[in-house]
């Protein structure tokens, strides 16, 4: 049994705050620990319930937070950008499950440190007319592969997120969302057990099921018109509001693969302190 784990950082244990995720301030080494922590947590778990491989997929910003020297040493780690399909980086290489670890909820919603792909640009996402959180998007590219969505752990807004888009998966809730910048966490001790066995639990789920590949419509919101000038300027990007685009994709990952260019270019029209 082969296992992914795709995993994100402002769903980890203890996370509240921009720096404790922004690569080189000293609280982000900080939490580099706890986050590496949680990874080996859950690899202990799949492994003492039958996987026989482990791929960590890094799904935070710069890719490169989790620290490798202290991976459990069954497991195996991607690293570094940029990869073609990005926070799912290695489902379509026959993988038996997928690992939500460290996620969070999505732009326009409730959650400590919660957005999509961009940290406060975009305030909305929707799939097929249903706004979606990164673990949807990613919950929907996985069925395309027939892996199914084992664990996905991080605040409980996270949690609630995962019950509607992996309402099989196993849940973990490492904190509870106070405000976007403030949560009440459970230690790493606890954390620890509670990834351990809800991978465990999971891995009897494991295993590749029918593919499901259908097309797609994605819209994305901004806040400002600016980013959405800019990114209508892809072709087959429109422009469908002052502040809002969308695109049709023959599938997921094509669909996901213009998402990321329309990221990347709204990204880059933000100017300074006005955005």
């Amino acid at each position: 049994m082969r296992i992914m784990i795709s995993a994100d950082m402002e769903g980890a244990t203890g996370v509240t705050w921009t720096e404790d995720v922004i690569p080189g301030t000293e609280q982000w080494q900080r939490f580099r620990r706890l986050f590496t922590g949680d990874v080996n947590a859950t690899i202990a778990g799949l492994f003492d319930s039958g996987a026989t491989d482990v791929l960590v997929n890094e799904a935070h910003s710069s890719q490169r937070n989790l620290l490798l020297e202290d991976l459990d040493g069954r497991a195996r780690m991607l690293t570094g950008r940029h990869k073609p399909l990005s926070m799912m980086q290695g489902i379509d290489t026959g993988v038996d499950g997928v690992v939500f670890l460290g996620y969070h909820a999505g732009a326009g919603f409730d959650g400590v440190l919660s957005h999509t792909y961009l940290e406060n640009q975009i305030t909305g996402v929707w799939l097929d007319d249903v706004p979606a959180s990164e673990g949807r998007l990613n919950a929907a590219m996985a069925a395309e592969y027939g892996v199914p969505v084992l664990v996905v752990s991080g605040d409980d807004k996270a949690c609630d997120d995962a019950q509607d888009y992996a309402p099989e998966a196993e849940l973990v809730t490492v904190k509870e969302c106070v405000s976007r910048y403030a949560a009440i966490c459970l230690p790493p001790a606890r954390t620890a057990e509670l990834l351990s066995s809800a991978a465990a639990d999971a891995m009897n789920r494991a295993g590749r099921v029918e593919r499901f590949t259908t097309p797609h419509r994605i819209e994305v919101e901004f806040d400002a018109s600016h980013l959405a000038q800019a990114a209508a300027v892809i072709p087959t990007v429109e422009q469908i509001g002052v502040r809002r685009v969308g695109f049709d994709a023959p599938d997921m990952t094509e669909a996901m693969k213009a998402f990321k260019i329309v990221t990347a270019i709204a990204a880059g029209a933000v100017q300074g302190i006005y955005g």
